[in-house]
């Protein structure tokens, strides 16, 4: 950041009275400029004994396989946004259940949210961010093409939890990454 969004004139980056952290402030105006995590919301779309995925049409890690998944917008909850990030990118609609995954990617802060869904009808195409969409049985996954390790890790807990017949929520971290958790 190199200007304030308030005033316009140029930010020093130093601790605030009262403050343990560097944050950009405003000499003019005064105003401190926090820059926090962002959230990342996606559903795990079901339709009996598969699961949804989108092929990327968009990098990073465009052509990768990957559950619908975005952004957090402001005024949404956390199932509103997997629902419209569904919507978005597999022409999908879904019934959002349960938070399923909490992902904490700290290099690049932000943090992955997953909720298990369910498929509403087969109508479904590419968004404008999927070069194709299609249902996947747990043998036809195609593990190699995971876009994302967060989405890798949803999946596996998913796959393990349904041969065990209790979903459970999981919780993790990723470590610095070999490819990228960016959505």
């Amino acid at each position: 950041m190199k200007f304030c969004s308030n005033c316009g004139a140029t930010v020093a980056l130093r601790i605030p009275p009262g403050d343990t952290l560097p944050r950009h402030v405003c000499p003019s105006c005064g105003s401190i400029h926090y820059q926090n995590p962002k959230i990342v919301v996606g559903a795990i779309p079901e339709w009996e004994d598969r699961i949804l995925l989108c092929r990327r049409a968009i990098e990073p890690r465009h052509g990768f396989w990957t559950l619908p998944a975005g952004f957090m917008e402001n005024a949404e909850t956390t199932a509103e946004g997997a629902a419209r990030e569904t919507l978005e990118e597999a022409c999908a609609r879904i019934e959002v259940g349960e938070l399923f995954t909490l992902i904490n990617v700290p290099h690049i802060s932000q943090v992955h949210i997953v909720h298990r869904a369910r498929l509403l009808d087969l109508e479904f195409a590419p968004g404008e961010e999927s070069l194709e969409v299609a249902l996947f049985a747990e043998e036809d996954i195609p593990w190699q093409d995971i876009a994302f390790r967060t989405i890798a890790m949803t999946l596996r807990h998913y796959f393990e939890d349904r041969r065990h017949g209790n979903f459970r929520f999981h919780t993790g971290s990723i470590a610095l990454p070999p490819f990228s958790d960016s959505p």
